[in-house]
């Protein structure tokens, strides 16, 4: 199945902690139908001091669900489902459903 959202793609969380929120994808994990955006799903982690790492409290970024996520419309910046169609050069690409804008292209 072809990749709906892309790692440097701008996002918006739909459900959750985060609603409302977006952010840049840092990275896709397709077997596992995550990604990790920038800002969204930040959790506080106790680290221990190692020889490498400083101790203390660090925040990081988890996975979210794809199914979690829309694509942010390049037109209006509202969520927005993605299509793909065929170019007249026959390129394929993806585009905004909601504005017909092309994202990639």
């Amino acid at each position: 199945m072809a990749a709906k959202i892309k790692k440097g793609d701008t996002v918006v969380m739909m459900t959750g902690r985060d609603k409302g929120k977006s952010g840049e994808v840092v990275s896709v994990m397709p077997k596992e139908l995550r990604a990790v955006v920038r800002g969204i799903n930040v959790v506080k982690k106790h680290q221990k001091q190692s020889a490498s790492q400083e101790g203390g409290i660090i925040s990081k970024e988890l996975p979210v669900h794809l199914s979690n996520l829309a694509l942010r419309d390049p037109k209006d910046g509202k969520p927005t489902r993605v299509g793909f169609k065929f170019l007249e050069d026959g390129r394929k690409v993806r585009f905004a459903k909601r504005s017909g804008d092309l994202i990639d292209g």
